[in-house]
C-alpha cells in the first residue's frame, strides 16, 4: 500500500494477482444475502397486505405518515412546484428535455415486412408497453434528471400510461424539481412512495397502485434487488445500482478535471459507489489522487463522499491503453472517460465493448451525460453492461413478429417443416403444413 492524502487501493496491471484483485474489487458490489432477506420480507408483506404495508415502510424508512389516500400526488401540487421553482432552473429542465428528444427519437423502432425465400410475407411491428412504472430516486438527493431521463423515452415510444414511484421526505413532500420536470414531460400518475414498496406496489398492484407491466428507473441495493425479485411477475428494463465511473488517463488528461469527475461519481454518497481510475503512469494515479483531496475540501458533501473514496476507490497502473482496454472490457463501466490523446479516440471505441456510456476528451464531463447531453443516463451497473444496454426508446416498447403463407408460399416451405417434424418426432407438426399443400 502507497501512502497517498487519503487511504486508496492501486493495482498494477502487471502484477500476477491483478485480475484475482480486481474480481475481488469488482464483487465488492454484490448484494448480500442479508438484503436479500430484507427485500424479499417487505415484497412479500405488499403482495399481502398492499397498501397497509406500504404505508408502514413508508414511515419506517421515509418517516412519512402516509395513509394510502396519500399516495398519489394532487393537481395542484405540480402547479405550485412549477410556480415555485426558479425560471433558471426551469429553463434548465426544457434545454435537457429538449436534447433528451432529439437523441431518442433517432432510435424509436421502426415497423418493416418484406418477403422471405419462399415468398412468404414476414415483418416486424413494435407496440408501446401499456402500462409502465418509472422509479425515481428522491429524499435526500432528488434525481430530477431521472425523470426526463425515463419519462421522456416514455412518452416518445407512446406508452398509455405511465406511473411515477418516487419517496416523500418525512412532511410527505416531493422536491419542486422533480415535480415540475414531471409536469413538463406530461406525467401526473405520481405515487410519492419510493423504496422496495414502491416496487411491490407497482409489481403487484394495491386498491390504490393498479399494478404495471414493466418497471424502470435506477436505485440503491435494495431497490436493484427488488427489480431482480419481481422480475417474470413484471418486466425490468435492467438493473442499474449504485453509480460508477472509469477514467481512463493518460500523459494529456488534466489533473483537475480528472479529479473533478471522480468527485462527481462519488458524491452520490450511497457507500456502495464504485470509482476507478486507470491511468498510463504512477505519476498521473498521484497527482489525481493529490488534486482530488485538495478539491473534497471545496465540496458540500464532502464527508459522504470521503466515504466513497475510502470504500470504493480503484487506482490501477497499466503500461498502455491497450491494456486499458482489457480492464474496462471486464469491469463494464456504467460511465467511462476517456482522458486520452485525440488519435487513440478511434481505436479505443472500437475495442471497448461494454460500457454505458463512453465520454471522450477532457471536456466531456459525465456529469453532461448525466444532466442534458441526450442519451439516458439510466445505465447498466455491478458489470451488468456485459449483456444489458443503456435506456432507450425501444425497451419501452414490445415487438412482435408478422408471417403470412399462401398456396404457392406454403408448398415452398412445407419440405423443410417435414424434415424438422422428423427429426424433433412432432408429426403432427408436420401434418399441419402439409395438409395445407393437399
Amino acid at each position: 500500500m502507497i501512502e497517498y492524502p487519503f487511504t486508496v487501493r492501486i493495482l498494477q496491471f502487471a502484477s500476477k494477482s491483478f485480475e484475482t484483485e480486481l474480481a475481488d474489487f469488482c464483487r465488492g458490489a454484490a448484494v448480500t444475502k442479508e438484503i436479500q432477506d430484507i427485500v424479499t420480507a417487505i415484497l412479500a408483506d405488499v403482495h399481502q397486505r398492499g397498501d397497509e404495508a406500504v404505508s408502514y415502510y413508508a414511515a419506517k424508512f421515509d418517516g412519512s405518515k402516509l395513509r394510502a389516500r396519500d399516495f398519489p400526488v394532487k393537481p395542484s401540487e405540480f402547479a405550485a412546484a412549477i410556480k415555485r421553482l426558479p425560471t433558471a432552473e426551469r429553463k434548465a429542465l426544457v434545454a435537457a428535455h429538449d436534447n433528451i428528444v432529439a437523441f431518442n427519437k433517432q432510435g424509436l423502432p421502426k415497423d418493416w415486412l418484406g418477403k422471405n425465400k419462399h415468398g412468404a410475407e414476414v415483418g416486424e411491428i413494435n407496440h408501446p408497453i401499456r402500462r409502465v412504472g418509472l422509479y425515481v430516486p428522491g429524499g435526500e438527493v432528488p434525481l430530477v434528471s431521472t425523470v426526463l431521463m425515463t419519462a421522456t423515452l416514455a412518452k416518445i415510444a407512446g406508452c398509455p400510461e405511465i406511473a411515477v414511484f418516487t419517496p416523500s421526505n418525512a412532511q410527505g413532500k416531493i422536491a419542486d424539481g422533480l415535480l415540475a420536470a414531471l409536469a413538463l414531460v406530461g406525467v401526473h400518475e405520481v405515487y410519492r412512495i419510493g423504496g422496495v414498496q414502491a416496487i411491490g406496489a407497482a409489481s403487484f398492484g394495491t386498491l390504490t397502485v393498479p399494478a404495471v407491466d414493466k418497471v424502470f428507473g435506477p436505485g440503491n441495493a435494495y431497490v436493484c434487488e427488488a427489480k431482480r425479485q419481481v422480475f417474470g411477475t413484471v418486466g425490468v428494463d435492467s438493473l442499474p445500482g449504485p453509480s460508477e465511473v472509469m477514467i481512463i488517463a493518460d500523459e494529456s488528461a488534466r489533473i483537475d478535471f480528472a479529479a473533478a469527475d471522480l468527485l462527481a461519481q462519488a458524491e452520490h454518497g450511497s457507500g456502495r459507489e464504485k470509482i476507478y481510475l486507470v491511468a498510463t503512469s504512477a505519476k498521473i494515479i498521484h497527482d489525481i489522487v493529490v488534486e482530488v483531496q485538495v478539491q473534497l475540501k471545496t465540496i458540500s458533501r464532502s464527508e459522504k463522499t470521503q466515504r466513497v473514496l475510502g470504500d470504493g476507490f480503484l487506482a490501477i497502473e497499466v503500461e498502455n491503453l491497450s491494456e486499458a482496454v482489457k480492464i474496462a472490457n471486464y469491469v463494464a463501466p456504467e460511465h467511462l472517460e476517456l482522458l486520452v490523446k485525440e488519435s487513440a479516440h478511434k481505436t479505443l471505441l472500437r475495442a471497448i465493448t461494454t460500457a454505458g456510456a463512453i465520454m471522450l476528451g477532457n471536456y466531456t464531463p459525465t456529469a453532461l451525460g448525466d444532466f442534458t447531453a441526450g442519451p439516458s443516463h439510466v445505465l447498466p451497473t455491478g458489470r451488468a453492461g456485459r449483456f444489458f444496454s443503456g435506456l432507450r426508446v425501444a425497451d419501452f416498447m414490445r415487438r412482435t413478429s408478422i408471417i403470412r403463407y399462401d398456396k404457392t408460399s406454403v408448398k415452398k416451405g412445407e419440405p423443410i417443416v417435414s424434415a424438422f417434424a422428423t427429426m424433433e418426432k412432432l408429426d403432427a407438426h408436420g401434418r399441419s403444413v402439409k395438409v395445407r399443400t393437399l
